[in-house]
């Protein structure tokens, strides 16, 4: 099995809502705000090479959206999906699952491309990989989170005949070395890889936790839609996490590929950052 960092570029979103109840003068030191109050993130997807699977955990906002959209969430950088792929020595056709965590446009925008006047999928080689309740959430979104679940993201992989379910079970495999953990603080059933590499144990963290900003238990996103639920996850996790020596991906950290963990005086912090590259 090989693992490759996958940037697919940056956007800005409302630093309040990215730290939800801290206050600016705390989480503005962590990810300084311009002086729209916008702060910039990654979209960091992560390449998974597994025998004759090429496997590829979400798919960052794409670029099918009008100005008007764009506008409200600045995309910005030089790197793309192909331009990442072709680093490594791969091309889109030659992705055989797209592994979707949740599908907030920031996570599976990148799967639907436009041409023409046609939505199709990005990846035509691919299946595409969901689980059922989340599905459900999304099409059926409540008034809060509706913004966020675009239908010309979600409906085109269904019409295309490429949409697959997983089963939600918690540690269910997907692949070798690959099993996949299960959250609902931030989106119900959102999905979180899990894999065994080199010896050691690397979670991509998609929304549990966004960035090392995120890591003190009360950093929660007003995005989140219950906000308990992942202070509770966010806990549990964090303790596995620490006493595992697990591994953590960051999918928006701005600055910040990896992080190990350690247990101080004020609770668990990042002890080690690094790319995934030097793992």
């Amino acid at each position: 099995m090989n693992l490759y960092s996958i940037d697919t570029g940056h956007f800005k979103l409302d630093g309040g809502a990215m730290f939800g109840v801290v206050p600016k003068s705390i989480w503005n030191k962590l990810n300084p705000a311009d002086e729209n109050n916008m702060c910039s993130w990654a979209m960091r997807s992560l390449l998974i090479e597994d025998g004759d699977r090429l496997i590829l955990v979400d798919t960052g906002i794409g670029n099918k959206q009008d100005e008007k959209f764009f506008s409200h969430y600045y995309l910005h950088g030089d790197a793309s999906i192909d331009t990442s792929l072709a680093k490594h020595g791969f091309h889109r056709d030659d992705i055989t699952d797209v592994f979707l965590t949740h599908l907030h446009f920031d996570h599976c925008g990148g799967a639907i491309e436009r041409r023409g006047e046609q939505l199709a999928p990005a990846f035509k080689n691919a299946s595409f990989w969901s689980n059922q309740e989340h599905w459900e959430w999304a099409t059926k979104p409540n008034d809060r989170e509706k913004a966020s679940f675009l239908k010309e993201n979600i409906q085109p992989i269904q019409e295309s005949g490429q949409l697959k379910f997983i089963p939600r079970e918690e540690g269910i495999p997907f692949s070798n070395d690959f099993n996949i953990r299960f959250v609902f603080g931030h989106t119900d059933s959102m999905m979180l890889p899990q894999i065994r590499y080199k010896d050691k144990t690397i979670v991509y963290m998609a929304d549990l936790l966004p960035s090392t900003g995120h890591i003190p238990i009360p950093y929660v996103m007003a995005y989140d839609m219950f906000p308990l639920t992942t202070l509770q996850e966010k806990k549990s996790f964090l303790q596995e996490a620490v006493e595992n020596n697990y591994i953590l991906f960051f999918e928006h950290d701005p600055f910040t590929e990896c992080c190990s963990l350690q247990l101080t005086e004020k609770g668990i912090r990042v002890a080690d950052t690094f790319r995934l590259a030097d793992v």
